[in-house]
């Protein structure tokens, strides 16, 4: 049949009409959460002026495949029920632009609504063609975007500044952009200012473009996020509410930008006051009256909003007359009466700030008293540049009264050295106050009047500060001992070093008060005095010599001072010598130790020599001798005294000793030290695992001499054990000796003593084990060397017991205890995974075994068993292992994964499976013992005998056959299981029994899948056949027997059982099925029936000749009128005009 006519009618109806199409926003379009959103979707292509109809859906990401109905235009109750709620509250819903457009609008997104929408538009042709709906994604994120600023209320002037900050962030993770806008909100109505848009240019407002042009108005991003405005020069316009607006934007696949985000922020309100065009003037002075010579400051102040950008300039007038002018410029022109003193520094006209403008004057005068006031006028700039003097205000007048100075001297003298010893010094301050210090200058004269009355000028210093000395000091004064020092003004101190007894007396401090005059000359004031008493006393008086010591006992090796006080604390220039002396114990006579002479040499004495290397001496500036003797012996135990002498220098510079005196006896006693040992007694138990290591430490917190050295010995007590066991000493020289106690050899290489610091020792034990828990504790002897060096015991301490207790690993061994199913097909193979998810050392050894158990009511029994020294081990019996070596494979994949193969599975091979897992570790002492054991899940095994595909030929057959001759059964297998399957063949036939009327059924022959015949001997029918019967097999499957030389008694119904055997992996022959073949009815006739009796008398010639073809006939006949048909409609078809499309009904 030809196919071109309708070809041709396809490729007519394409020219014809348009193809329809369905178009969406193109995707993945990235919307905010929260916000208002639109999809449009258009239609093309279609005829005609029909209004289109729209039906939305979306597939969510969590199923992609299922389509939810949102909304549509045509259908109320289109939408699904998740939807249904927001379509009717109009929250999602449709706005149709035009017949062939629409809009899907969302007005409150949410996180919910991210998919792939898609948009249908129903047919409403006759005929489909092109594309009916199209899809988008829509991705939905948080809403990240914030805008802040610091809501407040701001008065301002006109002219001041405005500056405002709004901090914008977000944190979306797609790329977007940033615009802000600053706005003014006048009532109803908002005014943009200025906005940096999302392409970071800066657009003003209509209102405020000439500003910004100008720069009055700026926006600036002064931080990542911070976007300032300022306002310079604010307008009455500029009063309102302030509030920044930010827009997040992001451009679509199409290249168009949309707004995703939108926030404000809070309001600023800013109130703006009129400026003020008047100004006021007033002066300040801190003071009216004055002292000549004191400093005068007047202020003219000057009070106006916006001053700073105002021009004004400064008339000071002093009597009505003009004294200086300060411009606008701040430059000052001052009056010619006045420019002397203003070189000279005397007077200072300046502009201190833009309101404050300064008249000072230094030293005042009398003929500076009268009335002072300013002038102040603002100065107006003009469009040239030039100023105008606009307005003018002046102060109130200041009355400046300047008086006369006089003198207000007060003179004390104070001294904390009126009483001094002859050689030290004297020293007095004379403190001098008046009330015009800062106008005048001050002359200071020391005096002294001695014991006999007599006055004597001693220094002196004028108001210029030039000193004068009196020629009887001149010596004293060129050595430094005569001192005259202003310490700050109004305070003089006189120093007299080594004082003699000549400078005893009453000294007087005479001040005049001189002030200069208009030329420049000096003029005394006033004058005033004052006066103290000084009293030196001779050397030799209170000259005491003094012995102590606070160590009178001490014990052998420690150190004890003698002290020795000489009072008075004579200064350097008096010098004194000190000497020592000692009288052992048993003896009566003493001798020199050390002397310290006057020039400050040392002398030991001859019979000092146990002294000299053990004994420190120190002399200190006051004279007082330090004698410390270290490492004290009975040698230094005894009597000791001080003897000191003063010298002095006389007039001749001859040194002379004045006088000499001794101490008092002190006697010292050395003894041994007593013991002060002491070790930690801190208890500790330690639980550790066998193979830890243990720390064991020895801490000395005490002990009699930072010289001590010890002996330690480590011991154990165990529980068994009466005895404390020696395991480690060492003794003073830190040497080692080993005990026993551990019943191992090689101790040395088990345990390591140690003494890491002073007073700490430590013992390490080594890879423990469960013989070393015990208690254990060290044993402190301490030693000391007496002064003759010789070593003596001071005392012993015990520390603390330590309770150590090892303990083997806790067993972690863990196998996956997840059970499973697997079937497997006969002859496949099993793989049985045995998993260790978790062992107690990675050094540990495993050893690992397979259970089986066939039914839940028998025992399990071992297939394999690998045990931790790699020996394999096969079933639970000498034939079981033997059946399963070939057919057992082991693998370790991994060192915690262990695989068990069972190949050529059988039947026998179902039932459940599992591993049993036993972990070995190793002892310190070598020895391999089971720690733990454990037994995964269950493997459940189900081996499947194959699918019995075995199939004979079962077509029924009708065979006639005279008497005597022979007929053959045919048996067909069709198809088979495995090739190589044997067959067990039998024949059977169902027959009438004339004698009885009943059917019975006769073996008629058996041939075994060995290829074994066998008869039915019981059966009549068959004993008469067995010589007659021909078997052969003329092919693989194909089997015949032929029945020779038939009779009456052969005539029935023929059919052949087969049965399928096939070969398990144990090479044992079972049998997997067997069927039937179909019946072959035979009809035994006498010699010469006719032709009739013998179509009759079969059913299948008869069927062949009389029925079969009459439908042959009618199917021939109906397929010749169906062509002749086709062909009168395909001419038809080629005679309609080519223009016109066909119509499908």
């Amino acid at each position: 049949m030809s196919y071109l006519p309708i070809q041709l009618m396809v490729l007519f109806l394409g020219l014809c009409t348009a193809q329809r199409r369905v178009q969406v926003q193109e995707g993945p379009l990235i919307r905010t959460e929260g916000y208002h959103i639109t999809i449009w979707c258009n239609v093309s292509g279609y005829s005609g002026s029909t209004q289109q109809n729209f039906e939305w859906s979306i597939y969510l990401p969590s199923a992609p495949e299922r389509q939810i109905q949102m909304v549509s235009t045509n259908d109320p109750n289109y939408a699904y029920a998740v939807y249904a709620s927001r379509v009717r509250n109009k929250e999602v819903y449709v706005e149709r632009i035009d017949r062939d457009s629409a809009l899907l609008h969302i007005t409150k997104l949410q996180l919910e609504d991210a998919g792939e929408y898609e948009c249908h538009t129903p047919n409403t042709e006759s005929t489909y063609w092109g594309s009916y709906n199209a899809k988008g994604n829509l991705t939905v994120i948080p809403d990240t975007l914030s805008a802040t600023s610091v809501p407040q209320t701001l008065n301002k002037v006109e002219g001041d500044s405005l500056e405002l900050v709004c901090e914008v962030s977000e944190q979306t993770p797609y790329h977007t952009h940033v615009a802000v806008t600053w706005y003014l909100q006048k009532g109803e109505q908002s005014l943009k200012v200025i906005s940096l848009t999302r392409d970071f240019i800066l657009r003003p407002g209509e209102s405020y473009k000439q500003r910004q042009a100008s720069g009055d108005v700026r926006l600036d991003k002064i931080g990542a996020t911070s976007f300032k405005l300022t306002i310079y020069k604010l307008q009455a316009f500029d009063q309102g509410d302030f509030y920044c607006e930010a827009r997040e934007w992001i451009q679509d696949p199409d290249k168009s930008w949309y707004t995703i985000a939108t926030k404000r922020s809070d309001r600023t309100t800013v109130n703006i006051k009129a400026t003020d065009k008047n100004f006021s003037v007033h002066l300040e002075n801190e003071r009216r009256v004055f002292t000549a010579g004191d400093s005068m400051e007047l202020r003219c102040i000057i009070e106006a909003q916006n001053i700073q950008d105002r021009y004004f300039s400064i008339l000071w007038i002093y009597n009505g007359t003009q004294i200086a002018n300060i411009g606008r410029n701040a430059v000052p022109t001052v009056n010619v009466d006045y420019t002397i003193r203003e070189r000279l520094g005397y007077v200072r006209f300046a502009k201190e700030t833009d309101t404050t403008y300064l008249l000072k004057i230094y030293h005042v005068q009398l003929e500076d008293s009268g009335k002072y006031h300013c002038r102040a006028t603002e100065h107006e700039k003009t469009v040239t540049g030039d100023f105008i003097a606009r307005d003018t205000n002046k102060s109130s007048k200041s009355l400046i009264i300047v008086q006369p100075v006089k003198s207000s001297l007060n003179v004390t003298v104070t001294s904390n050295t009126t009483k001094v010893l002859e050689g030290d010094m004297l020293k007095f301050v004379c403190n001098v106050h008046s009330l015009i210090r800062n106008h005048s200058r001050l002359s200071v004269t020391w005096q002294l009047i001695n014991k006999r009355g007599q006055a004597r000028d001693i220094i002196s210093m004028d108001q210029d500060g030039t000193q004068a000395m009196n020629t009887f000091y001149h010596k004293r004064g060129a050595t430094g001992d005569l001192r005259l020092v202003k310490q700050w003004p109004g305070s003089f101190m006189l120093q007299l070093q080594n004082a003699a007894v000549s400078d005893d007396g009453e000294y007087i401090c005479m001040v005049a008060e001189w002030i200069t005059n208009v030329a420049g000359d000096w003029q005394r004031i006033g004058k005033q005095s004052a006066r103290t008493v000084a009293v030196v006393t001779p050397l030799e008086t209170g000259f005491s010599v003094t012995a102590i010591t606070r160590t009178p006992l001490v014990t052998y090796n420690n150190t004890f001072e003698l002290q020795c006080f000489i009072k008075p604390n004579y200064p350097p220039q008096v010098s004194v010598s000190v000497k020592w002396k000692f009288q052992p114990n048993e003896s009566t006579n003493s001798y020199d130790i050390i002397t310290f002479a006057r020039d400050t040499s040392i002398t030991w004495g001859d019979k000092a020599t146990n002294f000299k290397s053990k004994t420190m001496i120190i002399k200190t500036s006051s004279n007082n001798v330090r004698l410390a003797v270290s490492k004290a012996s009975n040698l230094e135990a005894g009597k000791y005294e001080c003897i000191a002498e003063l010298w002095h220098q006389n007039q001749m510079d001859q040194w002379v000793m004045k006088t000499s005196k001794s101490s008092n006896i002190l006697e010292v006693k050395v003894k041994p030290p007593d013991g002060r040992l002491k070790v930690n007694q801190a208890k500790r138990n330690l639980v550790v695992t066998e193979y830890d290591n243990v720390h064991l430490s020895c801490i000395i917190t005490n002990q009699t001499s930072p010289d001590s050295q010890f002996s330690v010995q480590w011991y154990v007590q165990k529980s068994l054990e009466k005895e404390n066991k020696l395991i480690v000493k060492s003794n003073r020289d830190c040497v080692f000796e080993y005990g026993n106690e551990l019943g191992r050899h090689e101790r040395n290489e088990r345990m390591q003593p140690a003494k890491p610091s002073s007073g700490h020792y430590t013992l390490e034990l080594f890879k423990v084990d469960i013989d070393d828990s015990g208690k254990y504790y060290c044993h402190v002897e301490e030693w000391l060397l007496n002064p003759n060096n010789f070593w003596y015991k001071v005392g012993e301490n015990r520390s603390g017991m330590t309770s150590v207790t090892v303990k083997r690993p806790e067993n972690n061994l863990q196998t996956v205890k997840a059970e499973r199913s697997i079937s497997v097909p006969e002859d496949g193979q099993i793989r049985l995974d045995c998993k260790i998810s978790n062992r107690t050392k990675l050094d540990s050894q495993l050893s690992v075994a397979w259970f089986t158990q066939k039914t839940p009511e028998t025992d399990s029994y071992p297939i394999f068993s690998l045990n931790r020294n790699t020996v394999f081990e096969y079933g639970s019996s000498v034939d079981n292992s033997m059946r399963l070596r070939d057919r057992l494979q082991f693998e370790k994949s991994t060192s915690d994964l262990y695989s068990l193969i069972l190949q050529k599975a059988t039947i026998s091979d179902t039932g459940s499976y599992y591993c049993n897992v036993e972990e070995w570790l190793l002892d310190p002492n070598n020895m391999w013992y089971k720690l733990g054991e454990d037994q995964s899940g269950l493997t459940t095994v189900t081996v499947q005998q194959p699918e019995f595909k075995m199939q004979l030929d079962k077509t029924e057959l009708n065979i006639s056959v005279s008497e005597k001759d022979l007929f053959q059964l045919v048996c067909n297998v069709t198809q088979q299981t495995q090739d190589n399957s044997q067959f067990a063949v039998s024949w059977y036939a169902w027959k009438v029994k004339e004698d009885t009327d009943g059917i019975i059924k006769e073996t008629i022959l058996k041939v075994d899948h060995n290829s074994v015949f066998g008869f039915d001997a019981f059966m009549d029918g068959a004993k008469g056949m067995k010589d007659r019967l021909q078997f052969e097999r003329p092919a693989n499957g194909l089997y015949t027997l032929t029945i020779q030389n038939s009779g009456k008694g052969d005539a029935g119904n023929y059919y052949c059982n087969v049965e399928e055997w096939i070969q398990n992996a144990n090479n044992i022959w079972y049998k997997l099925g067997e069927d039937e073949s179909g019946l072959v009815t035979v009809t035994v006739q006498s010699k010469g029936s006719s032709l009739q009796q013998a179509i009759c008398s079969n059913d299948a010639l008869f069927y062949f000749i009389f029925f079969y073809p009459f439908p042959i006939f009618g199917v021939l006949l109906i397929a010749i009128l169906l062509n002749t048909l086709q062909d009168s409609k395909t001419h038809r078809k080629s005679l309609m005009p080519k223009w016109c499309p066909h119509t499908l009904d």
